[in-house]
């Protein structure tokens, strides 16, 4: 399948998805609908429309990949994607996603802004959170619900819950886990009758492990009930995520397929890398693969072999490649 549209949520491993997506892009020479006027996201945080979209009104219904940030609008999103084109996206464990967005967006988000740490937030985020700066506070309360669309103030109602659910299973044929990320590699390129070599990845866009805070088992309780709706969306697809394996795949092979990515990213890791992980920003030895940088985290990136031919070294800078520089690259190749 090459017609695809990625709704690409915050803090939930999306940026190695985007990189694999870009790469597929490429690979393939397709079409990918990129951000007006050379944004980072396409609208975000308003709600999606067309005009968002890089050349839109030349291109038409033409465009074979979508996977920057947007605010999903299903009818909009359609003008720009063929008829046949699979939808999917990506959901994380809200106690780790909402720890991930608190240091990522610590300067961003006013509710955010004032607190001392991750914990004192949710011991009274009431006291943070203001429902009027909604725009820089999506990041602070059921940001994942905000992307696919809905209004992450609403009240934690049964039957709107269960309504949302069922729109998005059939906005999107599949949902990911992030928090079982290689199986999710493996049942997406099951799904998308894709290679292996399509699915690896190197982790981008993570952080150096001290700036992660560590949740108190209060504060891990208090996630679930300040974010229900995200929670309720992760127990929810993490259920038909499972589910889908074993319709697909099952349990043995996953273990067989997943145990042949760990070893073929090994085996890239081996030829590409001269640091065998990522290395924090002070460390970068080509600018180029520098990271944006973000609040109180630091991203980490990598430092390639310096002994690599032109094609592996093409190969192994795609693939580390942080996502704003991929797509300034995408960008001077189809509009130049």
């Amino acid at each position: 399948k090459t017609n695809v549209m990625f709704l690409k949520t915050h803090k939930t491993a999306s940026s190695t998805i985007l990189n694999i997506l870009f790469r597929f892009t490429e690979k393939n020479n397709l079409t990918i609908a990129l951000p007006a006027n050379q944004l980072v996201h396409l609208g975000y945080p308003e709600t999606f429309t067309t005009s968002f979209v890089e050349e839109f009104r030349t291109i038409g219904q033409n465009y074979n990949i979508m996977c920057n940030h947007l605010r999903f609008n299903r009818l909009e999103v359609q003008k720009v994607m063929a008829e046949n084109t699979f939808y999917f996206s990506i959901v994380r464990n809200p106690v780790s996603q909402l720890e991930s967005s608190y240091v990522y967006y610590k300067n961003v988000a006013p509710a955010f802004r004032t607190s001392k740490d991750v914990n004192e937030y949710l011991a009274s985020p009431m006291s943070y959170y203001r429902k009027g700066n909604y725009k820089q506070n999506i990041y602070a309360k059921n940001n994942m619900w905000f992307d696919f669309g809905y209004d992450n103030n609403a009240e934690d109602d049964e039957s709107y819950i269960q309504a949302v659910l069922q729109e998005i299973e059939q906005n999107f044929h599949l949902v990911l886990i992030a928090d079982y990320f290689d199986e999710s590699m493996i049942l997406l390129k099951h799904t998308l009758c894709w290679d292996l070599d399509d699915v690896i990845y190197f982790k981008l866009n993570s952080r150096k492990e001290d700036t992660v805070q560590t949740l108190t088992p209060e504060s891990k309780e208090r996630v679930k009930a300040w974010c229900s709706l995200d929670w309720k969306l992760y127990l929810h697809f993490n259920q038909t995520f499972w589910k889908r394996i074993q319709e697909a795949i099952g349990l043995e092979e996953l273990e067989k397929e997943v145990n042949s990515l760990r070893a073929r990213q090994k085996e890239l890791m081996e030829i590409c890398l001269s640091d065998w992980r990522p290395v924090e920003k002070t460390r970068i030895k080509d600018k180029i693969l520098m990271p944006f940088q973000s609040g109180a985290a630091s991203i980490l990136s990598y430092n390639l072999n310096q002994d690599l031919d032109k094609k592996s070294l093409r190969a192994c800078q795609k693939i580390v490649m942080p996502e704003l520089q991929y797509m300034s690259y995408l960008y001077a190749l189809r509009h130049p």
